[in-house]
């Protein structure tokens, strides 16, 4: 193994152990070459568990989200989906329009809507469409069911026509039932680990299962505009949408920026998941369970890293979940400078 990785790997692994995982995986891909491969831990956190491996595949909670904003930019191209200006009221007619006011698509694929949900499914807004920034699931909920409408596809049908099937995709999948490949999800260190299953494989619950690999080659297709060894398998239009900056104009310069749910890299903010360190253009997106996957175009790279534990890095140091992932990428990026 090449030493400059050594540091990551020696992150990646104690954060494991101080979180209280019981797996970690780590790929970097360079110039579309595996420059890193490191798999530890096992499946759960119980004996006898299987180890981690090329095929184990981890829930990606959150991540999923890079996914339907994938769907979602197919939309926005083909014209399903007229203008990221659009009004949400032409779009969602079961919604309330006094509620919904002047909530734009570009706002609910940016996390700039400001709607929320309370416990009893009841919807209420807690910022004017584009005057802030919350991070909710409602917006993710909307998008998944216009997808659907607009194709008469779910998301999970849509990708699996379109990308998964064409790219040979075999480990990534919303998962309904157990099986050996998937990793178990730990909410307390204290309890058995558990399978983290939907009800559907639709691609409208948080079920999505990857290995470290496909999603590394997942994080690839967006790197390369959607050109894989030299077939253009997704339209470069499309990866353009999803993976550009396309929130709105903040007062508030510490707020994020997002593409089609990805975070990306413009002028380094401190509500970002993307560390201060990290080149302009870059994106990443996470999951509550560890998962992450960063690409940063200026040195060509596409890192993929999970974990099996959910709410990760919480009370490490006293330090919140930011710093960490912000570090992450920092180390990434400063891996690549020198």
């Amino acid at each position: 193994m090449d030493n400059k990785y050594q540091k990551l790997i020696s992150w990646v692994e104690d954060i494991k152990e101080r979180n209280h995982c019981s797996a970690s995986a780590l790929l970097i891909l360079q110039n579309d070459e595996l420059v890193l491969e490191h798999y530890s831990g096992s499946h759960s956190n119980t004996e006898n568990s299987l180890p981690i491996g090329q095929s184990s595949q981890f829930n990606v909670a959150s991540a999923r989200k890079s996914y339907l904003g994938l769907a979602v930019a197919y939309a926005i191209h083909e014209g399903k989906i007229r203008s990221l200006d659009d009004y949400a009221v032409n779009y969602f007619e079961e919604f309330d329009k006094k509620l919904l006011d002047k909530t734009t698509i570009r706002n609910l694929i940016t996390h700039s809507h400001g709607l929320n949900e309370d416990d009893n499914g009841t919807v209420y807004r807690e910022f004017q469409p584009g005057q802030g920034w919350a991070y909710r699931g409602i917006n993710v909920t909307m998008m998944t069911q216009l997808v659907k409408r607009l194709y008469n596809q779910s998301v999970a049908e849509l990708l699996r026509e379109r990308i998964f099937l064409p790219l040979g995709y075999k480990e990534t999948a919303w998962q309904t039932e157990e099986n050996d490949k998937l990793v178990k999800v730990i909410i307390d260190p204290n309890e058995e680990a558990s399978f983290n299953l939907g009800r559907s494989n639709d691609g409208s619950e948080s079920n999505l299962h990857v290995s470290a690999r496909e999603f590394a080659y997942w994080g690839n297709l967006h790197l390369r505009n959607g050109n894989i060894n030299g077939k253009q398998i997704v339209p470069k239009e499309v990866i353009e949408i999803a993976t550009q900056v396309l929130s709105p104009k903040y007062d508030n310069k510490d707020f994020p920026l997002n593409g089609a749910f990805w975070y990306v890299q413009g002028t380094p903010s401190l509500r970002s998941e993307i560390g201060e360190r990290v080149p302009k253009g870059s994106f990443q997106i996470i999951g509550v369970t560890g998962a992450t996957l960063l690409v940063i175009p200026e040195y060509n790279i596409v890192v993929s890293k999970m974990y099996n534990k959910r709410y990760n890095y919480e009370e490490i140091d006293g330090n919140d979940y930011l710093y960490y992932l912000r570090e992450f990428s920092n180390i990434v990026a400063d891996t690549f400078s020198n």
